[in-house]
C-alpha cells in the first residue's frame, strides 16, 4: 500500500481541527485509500497534534492494523496507510481529560467494516468542553446513528473531568454486513418528552445537581407544551464511578416520529449551576421552535455515514455550523457521495441531502 500516492489534505481548511484528523483517517481505512495530511491544526493557538488526537490516530492506526508516518505531539504533517481493519480488543488512553466521545468518532466507522466483533476501553475525559458529553453520544447520537444500521453499545464506566481526565469508557460494534441504510429525518412530528441527567461528583454536593435540574425543568415547562413528559435525574456519583470533581446536565428530547434532540452543559467554577440548567433547556427549546429534527451537535456527526450509506439521506437541521460544512468537504473528496443543502425559506433551517456510495465491507469504492 506505500508505493499507492496518498491523497494530501489540507488540515487547515473551514474548522481545520482535529474533526478533519478523525474523519480522514476513517474514511482512508474504510476505503483502503492512503492519506497526507499537512498543516494540521495550523490556526490553533497550539498547533500540531495534541494527545487526544494521536490516541485517535493510534487507534485507528492498529484497528487497520496500518502504519502511521509523523505520529508525535506537535507534528503538523501525518501520512496513514492503512491495512485491513480486523476486530478484537483495543485499548486507548489519552493520559490527559481528553474526550473519550471524540476517540469513539475516529474509530467508530472503522469498526463498522471489520472482520469480527470490536471492544474498546477508551480513557481520558467523558465530560469535557468543546466535545460531546459521554451521556448525549449515549442517549441522543447513539440513537440517531442506528437508524443507519450501526449495532453497537456505548457504556460509561466512569467519568473523568478536566485537568486528569481517567474516566473509562467501552465501546462494543459488530460489523455491518450490508451496506449502511439511507436515513429520512425530516419530519419532526410532536414533541413528545425531554429526559435528562444533572449530576455531579468529587466534592461537589448533590444540590448542584438539583439547581441544574430544577431550573431546565421550570424553563422547560414554561416553554414547551403541558402535554410533554420532562424529568430530568438527579446523581452524586460515587467514588468508583467518578474520577476528580465536576458537574454538568445532558438533556435529551424525543418526537413521535422518532428525532432525537440534545441539549447540555458543563459545569464550571464561577459560573451559577442555574445558568447550566439554562442553557441545556435553551438548545432543546430552539429546537423545537425550528422543528429542526437534529441538534448541531449532531449535524457534523452523521455526514459520515450519510457518504457511506447506500441510497440518497436527507435531514433536517437548524443553520449548518462549520463543523458540518468541514464534514461535508472531507467526505466529497475523499468519497464519490455528492451532498446538496436546501435553505428553508421560513426558517433558518436547511435540509442537507447526500447520495451515498452504498460501501460494503471489504470491497473499497
Amino acid at each position: 500500500m506505500a508505493s499507492v500516492l496518498p491523497l494530501v489534505i489540507d488540515g487547515s481548511y473551514l474548522e481545520g481541527g482535529g474533526q478533519i484528523l478523525r474523519m480522514g483517517l476513517a474514511l482512508s481505512a474504510v476505503q483502503a485509500l492512503p492519506i497526507t495530511v499537512n498543516k494540521v491544526r495550523a490556526g490553533r493557538s497550539t498547533p500540531g497534534l495534541r494527545p487526544q488526537h494521536l490516541t485517535g490516530l493510534q487507534l485507528v492506526r492498529d484497528a487497520s492494523k496500518g502504519r502511521l508516518e509523523g505520529g508525535q505531539i506537535g507534528s503538523c504533517e501525518i501520512s496513514f496507510y492503512p491495512g485491513a481493519i480486523s476486530g478484537g480488543r483495543y485499548l486507548a488512553d489519552t493520559q490527559t481529560a481528553g474526550s473519550v466521545t471524540l476517540l469513539v468518532q475516529a474509530v467508530l466507522p472503522c469498526t463498522l467494516f471489520a472482520d469480527s466483533t470490536s471492544t474498546y476501553k477508551l480513557r481520558g475525559g467523558t465530560n469535557a468542553e468543546f466535545a460531546p458529553q459521554i451521556d448525549y453520544s449515549i442517549h441522543v447520537f447513539r440513537s440517531i446513528v442506528s437508524l443507519f444500521g450501526l449495532n453497537f453499545t456505548l457504556f460509561l464506566n466512569k467519568r473523568g473531568f478536566y485537568p486528569r481526565g481517567q474516566g473509562e469508557v467501552s465501546l462494543e460494534v459488530k460489523p455491518t454486513l450490508k451496506p449502511l441504510k439511507p436515513v429520512d429525518i425530516t419530519d419532526f412530528g410532536e414533541l413528545v418528552s425531554v429526559q435528562g441527567i444533572a449530576y455531579v461528583a468529587g466534592a461537589l454536593p448533590i444540590k448542584v445537581a438539583h439547581k441544574m435540574a430544577d431550573a431546565a425543568v421550570d424553563l422547560l415547562h414554561r416553554s414547551l407544551p403541558q402535554n410533554v413528559y420532562v424529568r430530568i435525574n438527579r446523581v452524586k456519583e460515587d467514588q468508583d464511578r467518578a474520577f476528580g470533581s465536576g458537574s454538568g446536565i445532558v438533556l435529551w428530547a424525543k418526537t413521535n416520529s422518532g428525532c432525537v434532540l440534545g441539549g447540555s452543559a458543563l459545569g464550571k467554577r464561577g459560573r451559577e449551576a442555574e445558568e447550566d440548567g439554562h442553557t441545556a433547556a435553551t438548545e432543546i427549546i430552539e429546537c423545537v421552535k425550528r422543528r429542526a429534527c437534529l441538534d448541531s451537535y449532531a449535524q457534523d456527526q452523521v455526514i459520515i455515514y450519510m457518504a457511506l450509506a447506500e441510497g440518497k439521506s436527507r435531514i433536517r437541521t437548524g443553520p449548518i455550523t462549520k463543523h458540518t460544512e468541514t464534514a461535508i468537504w472531507v467526505s466529497e473528496m475523499m468519497t464519490k457521495a455528492r451532498f446538496n443543502i436546501i435553505k428553508d425559506e421560513s426558517s433558518d433551517c436547511v435540509t442537507i441531502e447526500c447520495e451515498g456510495i452504498g460501501l460494503k465491507a471489504g470491497k473499497p469504492s
